[in-house]
């Protein structure tokens, strides 16, 4: 007889060409713990990494393709020999310790400000659209600022960038890459009409203000092939201050079927307003899984039962978490097991300690502890 029961939480799965030890995912967590003086990681976060390599797939913190696409001290980059070297260290501890890590290819865009950029220059987008905010700077709190629209010629020279990274990520050994396609950053400022007030190639139409996302798609499989490539996307999330597109159904929807079509490895999906509410309302979701055919990996807000059912009901192929992961690196256990799960502290979310990233205990740990 058939066995038609659904794959649980922590089943394997083979995401493209990785191979997954279960279906829960280390979403990508801006820690600020890059060296100050290079962007690169070091041997405390390659700690902090392996400590959680229990997931099934970890997706890294966002790292940025060129040194205008940061937003946030203490990012790292991937576009100089040092990063290359800080990302092959944590890759080789994440192996070690038996997990799989694909990096998050990122370019903030509009979200940044003058005391982050290469020679105080504007932050760079689609458009000089207005930028609501702040952002913190080496010199403090500031309001952003309007962006510099690219210049025709400029586009191509930010997709390089993209493709390099891939490059880069590649040669430090890691098992792929996520395009970081979501809360209102540089491409999704390009992909929303909202955003999006170009009259050249790179605007107008939905498939002229998806071209930028799809070439970016296209470099990156050039580098790793296709079943090594996912993207993270948000079509109803209103991040960084990103205004909605007019029509996400119409704009999301096309470019999952451009995405199907190219066959990468997963799409990971940001339902609802990221980091704040969970709602499938204004994109249909379940359509964009059937329409992609790939491996669906769900996120935002997730608790344990709402993954384990999503599941259950065939809703999605992997789930997503994000905060807990930071105050529990053995999530996976804690999950599995139905055990508490630490309390994170936001007041170290960000900075260059290890207090808060690195000391969280485990359950065995906790146990040891007790005796």
């Amino acid at each position: 007889m058939t066995n038609t029961a659904r794959p649980t939480l922590f089943d394997p799965i083979r995401i493209g060409a990785i191979d997954c030890s279960n279906r829960i995912v280390m979403a990508p967590l801006t820690r600020c713990r890059a060296a100050p003086d290079t962007l690169a990681l070091g041997e405390l976060n390659a700690k902090y990494y392996a400590q959680r390599a229990g997931a099934g797939l970890i997706v890294s913190e966002a790292t940025q393709v060129e040194p205008r696409g940061i937003g946030y001290v203490g990012t790292p980059g991937v576009y100089s020999d040092a990063q290359r070297e800080g990302w092959r260290t944590v890759a080789n501890a994440v192996h070690q310790a038996g997990g799989r890590i694909v990096a998050q290819l990122w370019h903030v865009g509009s979200v940044s400000h003058p005391d982050l950029q290469p020679g105080n220059g504007l932050p760079i987008s689609a458009s000089a659209w207005p930028q609501p905010g702040t952002v913190h700077t080496p010199q403090g709190k500031r309001d952003r600022v309007p962006p510099r629209a690219l210049e025709t010629h400029e586009v191509p020279e930010l997709i390089e960038a993209f493709r390099k990274g891939a490059q880069l990520i590649k040669d430090a050994g890691l098992d792929g890459v996520e395009i970081h396609g979501a809360n209102g950053y540089l491409i999704e400022q390009f992909m929303r009409d909202s955003t999006n007030s170009r009259t050249d190639q790179w605007g107008g139409s939905i498939m002229n203000r998806l071209r930028f996302c799809l070439e970016i798609v296209d470099a990156c499989i050039g580098v790793f092939g296709k079943d090594r490539v996912g993207i993270r996307l948000s079509p109803v999330s209103n991040a960084n201050g990103c205004p909605s597109d007019s029509n996400p159904q119409a704009t999301y929807g096309t470019l999952v079927s451009e995405l199907s079509q190219r066959g990468i490895a997963f799409l990971h999906f940001i339902e609802g307003n990221t980091g704040a509410t969970h709602f499938t309302d204004g994109f249909d979701f379940a359509g964009a899984r059937r329409t992609f055919g790939g491996t669906y990996i769900a996120n935002n807000k997730y608790s344990r039962e709402m993954a384990i059912e999503a599941l259950a009901d065939d809703r999605a192929d992997a789930v997503a978490f994000g905060v807990p992961f930071i105050s529990n690196p053995d999530l996976v256990d804690r999950l599995r097991q139905n055990a508490p799960l630490n309390p994170a502290n936001t007041k170290t979310y960000y900075g260059p300690a290890e207090v808060g990233y690195t000391d969280y205990p485990t359950l065995a740990e906790e146990a040891a502890a007790a005796r």
